[in-house]
């Protein structure tokens, strides 16, 4: 007896968050796209796309290859590492607030580069890394150590007032280390600020394998935050060891803050808003909250740089100010919406 094969089951249709994860990528490809069409020196989109197959003219292989795409290379780099430093303190200190900016990690990375390049002349890039996490680890284990004092777990409202009051202090002296050397002033003045501007391989390279050691780190911790999130207690009771995460969550802001900084210098609420954008879309998962992170905060630097490249200024305007100029109108969104739901 023959008989016809079952059809095949038909696929199924895609689900809203899938929908998202699709606009998400789409965005950023939409941001890759914008970065490397939009600059200061207006070049043809067609003189552009054939630059990048490998022709074009002396210009525009220089303004292209030489400067936009390593710039566009740095900003999805920075972009991720922030992002996916802001969303493991959040979900470890169980504090929306928390951002490598607000809890002082960037003001740390940023006063161990103005100490190497004052005192010891440090001036290459390869220099820089090092300088910066080693100051982000110091500043991230300083405002830890303050915060849980006496305590058994994390205050997130302490931990966020040591991360600014200890951060405004090593600021204030990166400040003064600056304003006394007039030389060191000069070679960081437009690295202090947050910017992506001549941020070519040489920068970029000897940060990659911590960044991706950083990234990786928290793609494996992820899993175990869900559990954190939850409270100290209930990780414990799930077989958590809560020291472990600590450790990796510690090494991996690390790595993934001051790379950050050592390439384009201190950026503020990339890592504070994204994490919260991404948590409104896919729920409280962290390891969906790490990935659309991954995604999501390379987006907006690379938009904000492109809206500091042809903002209507003598010069361009450093992607660090801009994405100042939009996360303190989120930052008060979400404080007036965390206000609302509370009561």
């Amino acid at each position: 007896m023959t008989g016809t094969a079952p059809a095949p089951p038909a696929p199924a249709p895609p689900t809203a968050r899938h929908r998202r994860a699709v606009a998400a990528v789409a965005v950023l490809a939409l941001a890759v796209a914008l970065s490397l069409l939009v600059g200061a020196n207006p070049l043809p989109p067609p003189l552009v796309v054939e630059t990048l197959l490998g022709g074009g003219t002396d210009e525009s292989r220089y303004v292209v290859l030489e400067q936009r795409v390593p710039r566009t290379l740095a900003g999805l780099a920075v972009g991720a590492a922030l992002g996916v430093a802001g969303a493991l303190i959040q979900a470890f200190t169980r504090n929306p607030l928390a951002d490598p900016g607000i809890l002082g990690v960037n003001a740390g990375a940023a006063f161990f580069v103005a100490v190497g390049i004052t005192f010891l002349g440090v001036t290459s890039p390869f220099g820089y890394v090092w300088l910066a996490c080693a100051g982000a680890l110091v500043l991230t284990v300083l405002v830890y150590g303050i915060a849980t004092a006496g305590r058994s777990a994390v205050d997130p409202v302490r931990m966020t007032l040591s991360g600014v009051a200890v951060g405004a202090v090593f600021a204030g002296l990166t400040t003064g280390l600056t304003l006394t050397h007039p030389d060191s002033f000069d070679r960081m003045r437009g690295w202090s600020a947050g910017s992506l501007l001549e941020r070519g391989t040489d920068v970029l390279l000897p940060v990659l394998p911590l960044l991706v050691a950083g990234l990786l780190i928290a793609f494996l911790v992820a899993p175990a935050l869900n559990s954190v999130a939850l409270g100290t207690d209930v990780a414990l009771a799930q077989g958590v060891s809560v020291g472990r995460v600590r450790v990796a969550v510690l090494a991996a802001v690390t790595l993934l803050a001051g790379s950050a900084t050592a390439v384009a210098g201190p950026i503020v609420f990339v890592g504070l808003v994204v994490p919260h954008l991404v948590r409104w879309t896919v729920g409280t998962d962290q390891r969906r909250i790490v990935l659309g992170s991954l995604v999501v905060a390379p987006t907006l630097v690379l938009l904000a740089d492109e809206v500091g490249r042809i903002a209507v200024l003598p010069s361009e305007m450093p992607v660090g100010v801009v994405t100042a100029f939009i996360g303190a109108p989120v930052l008060i969104a979400l404080v007036r919406r965390r206000k609302a739901s509370a009561l």
